[in-house]
């Protein structure tokens, strides 16, 4: 990748990048599924002691049981109030995130997102008795809609009810209450018009669905829009094309994943959470791809894959400033951090590493989903782990020793790549630092100019 092709792509990207980073809608899902990201993890954490890849733990606590229910159902309740109910955290967190870029009542914003939300799901479980044929209809909040089934309208409805809210508040349609009231009664009574005009807005739609063939905008929004997005997420292709598309962003500096997860998160995790169902279900598990594919099997160390990379600048490196860079970013890189490496050695703008930077994680990809497919690797399970869970740690706890295995070789296969290209770049060092001290140059601050 020469520099001309460098400054072609910068010019091509880099408006698209800009638009999309400082696009309030998507900005607003991505920290709307970040305030979920705790719960996950701690239900997941309840979720791996119940299904710790050790088979005779496993049947241990299935059949140790605590007032009639055996230790992994009652485990299972964390995970229940926590997977069970994503969507619902999902919603708010959106609803909060989009009320504040737009500049109104944050809590308010999270609470219409949710009023709209429940307004349109269909307030009833389907239910045939034991011994019998006939099917009731029982009012219930269905677990199926609160979870990831009801994410995509949960994103619509968060967006679309904190929209209203701002547009009536905008327009000044609120009872504002006389000085001396507390502040609270007064937020509430100027919240009461907006709120009651998204409650009239959302009851229209309800009503409008109700005469189409999917009787709620639920089914007809995960027929039409969620199970084709997912069918597509749930791809090789998909996986490779956002990974690609990622890292030519991280090569202009600008955090790739961060723009990318915006969209494709959603949709690892509806993945994810069909996974973690199957699981507790003791089904096949039925999607390679999902979020725990990408944090743990697609790169290790950061964008890049850059812990590979270092390896090779710690063990194999001559230069002092590569081995010095190596010794300061190895240990944060281990926990999936690595702005050193990015911007220090740098890999912004740089031509001699954008190709491994680039190639590496497109190939940690490509073996590690023919592994699962061809069924060497288990599926990853669903179980949520922090992304600065170390590798062959994350691998264990995902898909047991054969994904810690996985991740061990890739790494190496990884620093394989990257071999010629850093070598090659520290043997330009070698030659600068020689250079210098050939010369007897000191370098100099005072001597600094940035006149030229």
């Amino acid at each position: 990748m020469n520099n001309k092709l460098m400054e072609k792509l910068e010019s091509r990207l880099m408006p698209v990048a800009q638009v999309i980073s400082k696009n309030k809608y998507l900005l607003s899902i991505r920290d709307g599924f970040l305030i979920s990201m705790p719960l996950l993890v701690v239900g997941s954490f309840f979720m791996l002691i119940a299904n710790f890849p050790i088979q005779p733990w496993i049947d241990l606590l299935k059949n140790t049981y605590i007032s009639g229910e055996s230790i992994s159902s009652v485990l299972s309740v964390v995970t229940d109030a926590t997977f069970s109910l994503m969507a619902v955290f999902v919603v708010m967190g959106i609803g909060y995130n989009y009320a504040k870029y737009e500049e109104t009542n944050k809590i308010f914003g999270a609470a219409v997102a949710l009023m709209g939300w429940f307004m349109l799901m269909p307030l009833t479980t389907s239910f045939i008795p034991e011994g019998s044929e006939k099917v009731y209809e029982v009012a219930s909040i269905p677990l199926n809609w609160v979870g990831s089934k009801g994410i995509f309208v949960g994103i619509l409805c968060a967006i679309f009810s904190v929209k209203i809210y701002k547009r009536i508040e905008k327009k000044s349609w609120v009872i504002r209450m006389p000085k001396g009231v507390p502040p609270t009664v007064g937020q509430s009574f100027a919240a009461l018009l907006p709120a009651a005009i998204v409650a009239a807005a959302f009851l229209v739609i309800h009503i409008i669905f109700s005469f189409t063939p999917w009787n709620n905008a639920f089914d007809f929004i995960f027929n039409i829009l969620q199970m084709p997005l997912q069918q597509v997420g749930d791809s090789l292709g998909a996986m490779l094309g956002v990974y690609f598309f990622a890292h030519i962003l991280w090569l202009f500096g600008i955090h790739g994943t961060n723009i990318t997860d915006s969209v494709f998160r959603p949709i690892l995790y509806a993945l994810s959470a069909e996974n973690l169902s199957a699981l507790q279900a003791g089904q096949e598990l039925p999607h390679i791809i999902n979020v725990q594919f990408q944090d743990l099997f697609a790169t290790y160390g950061g964008g890049g894959s850059t812990l590979s990379m270092l390896i090779i600048m710690f063990f194999f490196c001559k230069s002092k400033r590569i081995k010095e860079l190596g010794k300061l970013s190895i240990i944060p890189a281990i926990f999936g951090i690595n702005e050193p490496i990015i911007f220090g050695l740098p890999v912004v703008l740089n031509p001699v590493i954008a190709v491994p930077f680039v190639i590496v994680p497109m190939f940690n990809i490509i073996v590690t989903y023919f592994c699962m497919s061809m069924g060497i690797v288990p599926i990853c399970n669903g179980v949520v782990m922090p992304w600065t869970t170390p590798p062959i740690i994350s691998g264990f706890l995902s898909s047991g020793w054969q994904g810690a295995l996985l991740q061990t070789v890739l790494i190496a296969l990884g620093a394989m790549i990257y071999m010629p290209f850093v070598k090659s770049m520290d043997k330009n060092y070698i030659m600068e630092e020689s250079g210098s001290k050939a010369d007897g140059e000191e370098i100099s601050l005072d001597e600094l100019s940035f006149d030229d």
